[in-house]
């Protein structure tokens, strides 16, 4: 989900990808932010873990955003508290282990001015080896991480909760994930193809276009794609558009650099202007531009190096 990469539900300031950050401070709190690389057989279908932990602020809520990836979070101390998901009709929750779906609006997470845990940034083409059933089901559901990965999830979290540090952390993900995927479990090879050029295009690339590079008719892309992938290829286009310009002024306003003419960031980012830009940002984040960078960086501040989603194939 999104806060992270978005996909996520970690605050926006905490997607770092670099090495540990254990000095960073905010008005006496305390924040840990650190990056780890999964294991090589687990690349394809984990972008990154990702390690948090603030200590000693304020209570406050962030948006969860749509993003590339399915969100997991396997919490460290405290639980993480949903005040609102994707879908309307879930209703709010608390989880000690947590798997996210695809989603095209906001999630709202509270705490009580600390949180703790690990994030993964799961790729929907690594759902079914490693969640064992494709990513389309989950599309705007978030679940307690036993009802796809069963006693893993309760082992995970017991493991990394008795972890002396990040690193060993890691390393206990990379051990139970490889236990846990079968390679053997793959997505059809016109859909990877699709997503990986949605990816590459910035989700720039017609819905047209991508059929006839496939092979299939658009109707059939449509319906073998939303059910492998959760959301249709426009829709799937619109959120990877969508994350590419919040990721850039995400980094931009985290490194202390001047935020860009809203104008130039929708042409950069494929957007027909600067009101189709605000609109979009509207719909899927829930408030304009300036006032998620306000809310995000009031919660954490912290540089954030670009990820770009076609990192990861």
């Amino acid at each position: 989900m999104r806060i992270m990469y978005a996909s996520a539900y970690v605050p926006s300031g905490y997607r770092y990808r670099g090495t540990m950050v254990p000095g960073c401070r905010r008005e006496g709190v305390g924040v840990e932010m650190v990056h780890g690389t999964p294991a090589a057989a687990l690349r394809s279908l984990i972008g990154d873990y990702h390690g948090y932990r603030e200590r000693d602020g304020l209570p406050g809520r962030h948006r969860g955003l749509p993003s590339p990836y399915l969100t997991v979070i396997v919490t460290l101390d405290d639980p993480l508290d949903i005040a609102a998901h994707p879908d309307p009709a879930q209703p709010p929750g608390r989880y000690h282990t947590l798997v996210g779906g695809l989603h095209t609006s906001t999630a709202l997470i509270t705490h009580e001015g600390r949180q703790a845990g690990v994030q993964l940034a799961l790729s929907p083409l690594g759902a079914r080896a490693l969640l064992g059933l494709p990513a389309g089901p989950l599309r705007n559901v978030d679940v307690d991480a036993t009802a796809v990965l069963g006693s893993v999830a309760n082992e995970l979290h017991d493991r990394l909760n008795a972890a002396p540090d990040w690193g060993r952390r890691f390393a206990i993900l990379d051990e139970l994930l490889l236990r846990q995927a079968d390679l053997d479990r793959v997505v059809p090879a016109e859909v990877v193809r699709a997503w990986r050029l949605l990816l590459s295009s910035g989700g720039r690339m017609p819905v047209g276009d991508l059929a006839h590079e496939v092979g299939w008719s658009t109707r059939h892309l449509r319906a073998r794609f939303t059910a492998e992938i959760g959301l249709t290829p426009k829709a799937a286009a619109r959120v990877i558009r969508f994350d590419r310009a919040r990721r850039k002024l995400q980094h931009l306003a985290g490194a202390g650099m001047s935020v860009p003419c809203l104008a130039d960031l929708a042409a950069e980012c494929g957007y027909y202007d600067q009101a189709h830009l605000a609109r979009e940002f509207r719909d899927l984040a829930g408030c304009p531009p300036t006032q998620w960078l306000a809310e995000e960086f009031r919660n954490v501040q912290a540089p954030v190096p670009v990820l770009e989603p076609d990192s990861m194939a």
